[in-house]
């Protein structure tokens, strides 16, 4: 089931509201936890009922071993049968993860050895297993390092479910979701917070089906379809997809803090304008928040132990490595691994560059890192080395025609009408040209200088405008979901 999906919008997330308000009403305020609980199985299961039992076994194991290990008190000294707990834990969910995410990639590598031939296992990635396996990760490293204390199956099955974030983030820590599933007062139907979550359900939505959908076309004939591109095809296909990954990642986090508002819980903030970061670092600060603060917890830092000194090429080597560790996270290809290695080497630089103690002005710093990390999108997005090539190649120049745009090779047949209010191909080509280079201009605009959602929302005032707003950019949006189109972060 999928947020821009009619029966998300108009059936699942009205009744479960309903039936959720109401017992909570009725002072069964366990019973609405479960019929919560059992709604975020439902929502998951809807997708593909076999990777149910999955889920549900991951979340019994963990809160198992999490329970034996908290057997073991508060003590934070190292006692070796709790520390076994701990690295059986982080094992069997890493184990997991790998299996259905990485086993073809680990099996495509070996058979590249001479007389090696296994078959691939073809598995489908169960939705959201990078996310849920990393928040338990996280809960069992914590009750091993910190003593924490946390027993009620409800509140961590919960934890784990809650189907706003379930597919696709935030990345969720424990310490600030439990306390809110348990908050009396988060029991009862808040108007304000009801409205504000709607708000902001609407943008993201927007932001999915009108923007990020719309350049999903040229995305893909460009990287799938053509055969070759020239350069400034090349280079609006380059933005497309910068945009494209930009607009429906922030759909889903500003979705998924508009469902949790509506149940009156607060999720963290994951996507704040990374586009208009300074510098690589400063980007990576505003993407993906909960995931970059899930690798410097539990990655960087853990690498940052195993040396004996510690130093700033230490610093610099666990950052490079956990770069790393970022990109495969993404996906089991080469691309994400090398493009781990460029953001993590950029990384390294943009350290060495501030040790310099040489100023560099804001907007030089935007253009480098806009450009940069856009070009480095186009190895994440490519499905093999030979459409990296060809996007590359056409960026450079190295191919004819340079400044025209083949409005049939780039948009094709699902082209948008506005596109054939041209009468000749020709005419066609001219009109597309302009159209999606002002297009560009126009988005690399928005995400550089527009107030971002959570600004919208920090400054948020009911009122009639306010209103008036949400109602069209939701009635819009509504009407252009011709069919539910997955977000990006869902093959993640």
């Amino acid at each position: 089931m999928l947020f821009n999906s009619y029966i998300f919008i108009f059936a699942f997330l009205p009744l479960v509201l309903l039936g959720y308000y109401a017992l909570n009403h009725l002072d069964y305020s366990r019973a609405g936890k479960l019929f919560l609980l059992g709604g975020s199985w439902l929502f998951y299961g809807w997708w593909n009922p076999i990777y149910l039992p999955l889920l549900l076994g991951s979340i019994v194991v963990n809160y198992t071993i999490a329970g034996k290990i908290q057997s073991y008190g508060r003590s934070r000294e190292i006692i070796p049968p709790k520390k076994r707990l701990m690295i059986l834990g982080v094992c069997l969910n890493v184990t997991l993860l790998a299996y259905y995410k990485y086993m073809d990639f680990f099996i495509f590598n070996v058979n590249l050895l001479p007389g090696v031939e296994l078959d691939y296992l073809r598995l489908a990635l169960p939705l959201g297993i990078s996310f849920f396996t990393l928040q338990q990760i996280a809960f069992i490293v914590d009750c091993y390092r910190t003593g924490l204390r946390e027993r009620d199956p409800v509140d961590y099955a919960l934890f784990v479910s809650f189907f706003p974030q379930l597919i696709a983030g935030p990345i969720v820590h424990h310490r600030e979701m439990m306390p809110q599933f348990r908050a009396t007062d988060n029991r009862r139907f808040h108007t304000r917070n009801f409205i504000l979550g709607t708000f902001v359900f609407s943008v993201g939505l927007f932001k999915k089906v009108v923007i990020a959908d719309s350049f999903e076309i040229l995305v893909n004939n460009g990287f799938d379809s053509a055969e070759t591109l020239n350069l400034l095809e090349a280079w609006l296909v380059q933005y497309s997809y910068t945009f494209q990954l930009y607009f429906d990642f922030s759909a889903y986090s500003d979705m998924a803090i508009g469902l949790g508002l509506m149940f009156n819980i607060e999720l963290p903030v994951n996507f704040r304008s990374p586009y208009k970061g300074t510098s690589i670092i400063n980007l990576w600060q505003r993407w993906h928040i909960t995931l970059t603060r899930f690798i410097n917890t539990y990655v960087y830092k853990t690498i940052l132990r195993s040396f004996p000194e510690l130093n700033f090429k230490a610093g610099m080597v666990a950052s490079f490595l956990a770069m790393i560790v970022s990109g495969i996270w993404h996906g089991s290809a080469w691309t994400f691994v090398v493009f781990g290695m460029l953001n993590g080497a950029a990384i390294v630089v943009n350290h060495l560059w501030r040790k310099t103690g040489i100023k560099m002005s804001n907007w030089l710093g935007w253009l480098i890192t806009f450009h940069f990390f856009s070009f480095t999108l186009v190895i994440f997005r490519a499905t093999d080395w030979s459409d990296v090539f060809k996007i590359y190649k056409g960026m450079l120049g190295f191919t004819e025609n340079t400044f025209s745009v083949a409005a049939v090779k780039l948009m094709g047949s699902d082209a948008p009408w506005y596109f054939n209010l041209a009468s000749s191909p020709v005419q066609r080509d001219q009109w597309a040209t302009w159209v999606l280079t002002l297009a560009v201009l126009f988005f690399i605009g928005i995400v550089a200088l527009a107030p971002n959602s959570m600004d919208l929302k920090d400054r948020f005032k009911p009122g009639k405008s306010v209103l008036l707003l949400q109602v069209v950019i939701f009635v819009i949006s509504v009407m252009m979901i011709s069919k539910a189109s997955e977000f990006l972060y869902f093959q993640f």
